[in-house]
C-alpha cells in the first residue's frame, strides 16, 4: 500500500487557494501535524492525518480570501493555531506553541481580536 504524499497535496490546494509560497508552506503544515504527532500526548480527538491538514489549508484560503495583502506565512501560522489549539489540552499546548515557534521563528504568538463573539 503506498502512502499519499501529503505535502504534495498540500501545495496544490494551496497553489488553488492563490498562494505563491506554496511549496514551503505546505512542508511548515505537514511538519507540525508529523511533529505534533509524535510529541504530543495520545488522545482520542487528536487528528494528525489528511483531514487535518486539509482543514488548516481550507482556513488558511478562508484566511487569503479575507486579507490578500497579508503575508503569506502569517496567514498559515494563523490557520494553524486557528484549527488546532481549541483541541489541545493544556500540557500539550505548551509543546505545540513550541514546535509552531521553530517553524516560523519570524512570528511572535500575539493575541487575536476575534471581534464580538
Amino acid at each position: 500500500m503506498m502512502v499519499p504524499d501529503y505535502a504534495m497535496i498540500a501545495e496544490i490546494m494551496l497553489f488553488s487557494f492563490g498562494f505563491s509560497d506554496a511549496r514551503v508552506m505546505s512542508k511548515k503544515i505537514t511538519t507540525t501535524f508529523k511533529l505534533s504527532s509524535e510529541q504530543l500526548s495520545s488522545q482520542d480527538h487528536y487528528d494528525f492525518g489528511m483531514r487535518a491538514v486539509k482543514t488548516v489549508i481550507s482556513a488558511a484560503g478562508n484566511l487569503k480570501r479575507a486579507n490578500p495583502d497579508m503575508d503569506e506565512e502569517l496567514i498559515v501560522l494563523q490557520a494553524i493555531r486557528d484549527v488546532n489549539v481549541p483541541k489541545f489540552l493544556q500540557d500539550d499546548l505548551k509543546l505545540f506553541n513550541g514546535i509552531v515557534s521553530d517553524l516560523f521563528p519570524h512570528f511572535k504568538e500575539e493575541p487575536i481580536d476575534y471581534g464580538d463573539l
